[in-house]
């Protein structure tokens, strides 16, 4: 059997060679590479400013960062509407998520449902005969139970977008999509069809262009 391959694959394997070869290597470093090393500090300035080993809060400002740069980029993607508008929506909330957890605000949305946390002004009384003082608890019970309330609320909120958080970068468990490809009642359904219902826009994993 004869084989024979089209003038377009002969040029393919001569670009790849090119492109695997020392001078186009050294040539592509500063065509390419270097520009794109420092476009790369510019998009990242504020995080490389404030950027510190010890507190995961600039983790976290990275990982936003990065989102916010690919969700810029996949407006103009190549990939089809139906799922990279579903991508770009979980990166829209992400970029939330994660900038509600950076300004650390869930006090505040309490609040804005439960009403203000009631505050007073500090208060000490001296211990008699040690010469210290202690803070005095003068607080109502119904001053407790409302701050109480708030701070429950705050918690909530915080836990339930933290989980959030980490659900869409993880994506769904593609296990049930299998199962869907199996199920007699989804036969007549278009594979592609039944993917882009099922799939809705998260994990990481899946989010290139």
């Amino acid at each position: 059997m004869e084989v024979q391959f089209a003038d377009s694959f002969a040029k393919s394997l001569k670009k790849l060679a090119w492109h695997e070869s020392k001078i186009y290597k050294f040539y592509s470093l500063f065509r390419y590479d270097i520009p794109h090393f420092f476009a790369n500090i510019w998009r990242f300035r504020k995080v490389l400013w404030n950027h510190q080993w010890w507190d995961y809060h600039y983790t976290l400002e990275t990982l936003q960062t990065s989102i916010k740069i690919m969700e810029k980029g996949m407006h103009d993607g190549h990939e089809v509407y139906e799922s990279r508008g579903k991508k770009i929506e979980k990166m829209q909330r992400l970029i939330y998520l994660l900038q509600n957890k950076l300004d650390d605000n869930y006090i505040e949305r309490a609040e804005k449902i439960h009403g203000e946390i009631k505050l007073r002004d500090w208060e000490f009384e001296e211990v008699e005969g040690t010469g210290s003082y202690r803070l005095i608890d003068n607080d109502t019970e119904e001053e407790k139970e409302h701050n109480k309330k708030v701070y429950d609320a705050a918690m909530e909120i915080e836990s339930t977008e933290w989980k959030e958080i980490w659900s869409i970068l993880q994506g769904q468990n593609h296990e049930e999509y299998a199962a869907l490809l199996e199920d007699d009642k989804l036969k007549e359904e278009r594979d592609d069809q039944l993917w882009n219902n099922w799939y809705d826009g998260s994990g990481l994993q899946g989010w290139w262009d």
